[in-house]
């Protein structure tokens, strides 16, 4: 599905006045987005409870490699969502889909991971080790909470013969938890980089294989992605051509927002999941180009001075119109004054 024509970032405007007006398959990230750790992040699972009863198809995109999609959807029905296992689209799912085109059926294949990554190598008809001694002819790398140095060690061992393919699940640097924001497999996978000088191919977001393998599952003709991250979630979802959310209830918030790059700027912004089904407002911009109006939230750059001329009542309105504002003026964040109170 080809991207939509855009400017400064944004895709085409939307004439059914909601995110949700038109489409027919959310694609929901899910840490950041419906959960923190073991807890539902308020509003999320109401709100895609009612798309569902909306007749949109909700499907769960996860770059944590550490549990089977069973176990995830066991997770989101005990918070209240109702999913079944092949509503949910993991990224060891996605380096399945990458390791069928690079090795022979049945060989041998070393898991670094957790039960998830084992459970998609195992059904795919490959011989799961953990031993370089077992020699592999590749390597899939996930996160899981057990892994450490003897597994990462082991990777290194077995990725020091060239010619065994190495796989990454993912590359989140960080994953949020309930008690923070903890490292994430892009940590680990730059671990195993620094011993061996060389890069993996990547499954999960924000490469395409992931949301192709998704549209395909779910035969999404009209997708909305959802998510918290905007070098994952976002520029994924930009890359494979579907508009998309970002909301503010996981990693990135709006420092990172004001500062994102033309790839990874969302359709929408939306500080939680019950905006997906209000009337969302789209930016006014004035003739020049140089202020800009949601709502009541007004800002106008002056000279490389972003100055708010309006707060209006909804913090969220600000951030748009700030974000469009720098967005289409063509400058890098750092070449222009921003008020700390955009951001703070």
């Amino acid at each position: 599905m080809p991207a939509e024509g855009r400017k400064g970032g944004l895709f085409r405007k939307n004439a059914g006045g909601t995110p949700l007006a038109g489409i027919d398959v959310v694609l929901a990230d899910l840490d950041g987005v419906l959960y923190a750790g073991p807890d539902a992040i308020p509003y999320a699972v109401e709100s895609l409870t009612a798309a569902q009863r909306a007749g949109i198809r909700v499907g769960c995109l996860t770059n944590n490699a550490a549990r089977t999609d069973r176990a995830v959807a066991d997770h989101l029905s005990q918070l209240g969502f109702e999913v079944r296992p092949d509503d949910v689209v993991t990224s060891p799912q996605a380096a399945m889909r990458l390791l069928v085109e690079l090795i022979e059926p049945g060989s041998t294949v070393m898991v670094v991971g957790g039960d998830g990554l084992v459970a998609e190598v195992d059904k795919a008809g490959f011989e799961v080790t953990r031993s370089a001694h077992d020699k592999p002819v590749a390597v899939v790398q996930g996160f899981a909470p057990e892994v450490g140095w003897l597994q990462l060690a082991e990777a290194s061992f077995a990725l020091a013969d060239e010619a065994v393919h190495w796989v990454a699940t993912n590359t989140d640097w960080t994953i949020p938890q309930a008690r923070g924001v903890a490292p994430g497999n892009g940590t680990l996978v730059s671990a195993v980089h620094t011993a061996v000088g060389r890069l993996p191919v990547v499954a999960g977001k924000p490469e395409r294989p992931m949301y192709d393998l998704a549209v395909e599952r779910f035969g999404a003709a009209s997708p909305l992605a959802i998510g918290d991250r905007l070098d994952t979630d976002i520029l994924g979802a930009n890359r494979a051509g579907i508009p998309s959310v970002l909301v503010l209830t996981g990693i990135d918030k709006a420092k990172q927002v004001l500062a994102a790059g033309e790839e990874e700027r969302p359709r929408y912004l939306l500080a939680d999941l019950r905006e997906l089904d209000e009337p969302y407002p789209e930016p006014k911009i004035s003739r020049s180009g140089d202020a800009v109006r949601v709502r009541e939230a007004s800002v106008r750059l002056e000279g490389s001075a972003v100055r708010i001329v309006d707060r209006g009542s909804s913090e969220i309105d600000l951030l748009r119109a700030a974000s469009t504002l720098i967005w289409n003026s063509g400058r890098p964040i750092y070449a222009l004054e921003v008020p700390e109170e955009l951001y703070a």
